[in-house]
């Protein structure tokens, strides 16, 4: 019978906690400028961390950078996890994504903007949303929803329009974003061969309310 892991002690917890207030700092960091010039210094006293205490837990600050991406892109595909909790139509998920993506670069910004600066290194990453990506493609195409012969390529295709139309939301906020974000799910789910009538009503059908 499976046991639940011990608790941490007090040096345990404090050890997490200062690897999550580097990994903040670096989010943050990325968020505002996507430049990963700052100093270890700069990026200890935003963290209100002692500078040693960084090579306690990460070898670079590339190494840092890249977890502050993966940490924010496992939070955003939790994210979408827990909205469409319920949703079992592949169609649905992949288009649902999409246009909650657009509602989160008002409500969520900073998050968004770590996708912005850093996402495209990481559209074949085996974590965050690139695995729910190909967990939705898979479960398109074993039932039939999907005509996708190079799920490779398909999952570039929809990382890409992820990020084109996260820099759509903060370069033109003259633009209806969740229209934009509908037509261009359309078009994707018209793309993975969904019949156009039916992916124009699937792309449109109600969101969860973010809260």
């Amino acid at each position: 019978m499976p046991t639940s892991a011990a608790p941490l002690n007090r040096f345990e917890r404090r050890r997490a906690e200062t690897r999550q207030a580097l990994i903040r700092a670096a989010r943050q960091i990325l968020a505002e400028t996507g430049d990963t010039s700052a100093s270890i210094q700069a990026i200890a006293e935003r963290a209100d961390v002692g500078f040693g205490s960084f090579y306690n837990h990460f070898e670079s600050k590339a190494q840092l950078f890249d977890e502050a991406v993966r940490d924010a892109l496992d939070e955003l595909g939790q994210s979408f996890d827990t909205h469409l909790r319920g949703v079992d139509d592949p169609a649905e998920l992949v288009a649902a994504g999409f246009r909650l993506s657009a509602r989160l670069a008002d409500s969520r910004p900073e998050l968004m903007q770590v996708l912005r600066h850093r996402g495209l290194g990481h559209v074949h990453s085996d974590s965050g949303l690139a695995r729910r990506a190909v967990r939705d493609l898979e479960l398109g195409v074993a039932s039939g929803r999907f005509a996708v012969t190079d799920p490779v390529v398909a999952l570039t295709a929809l990382g890409g329009s992820l990020l084109a139309l996260v820099e759509l939301r903060f370069a033109r906020p003259d633009v209806d974003g969740d229209e934009a974000a509908s037509r261009m799910a359309e078009m994707l789910l018209s793309m993975l061969g969904v019949p156009a009538e039916e992916a124009r009503e699937v792309a449109r059908r109600p969101l969860p309310d973010l809260g």
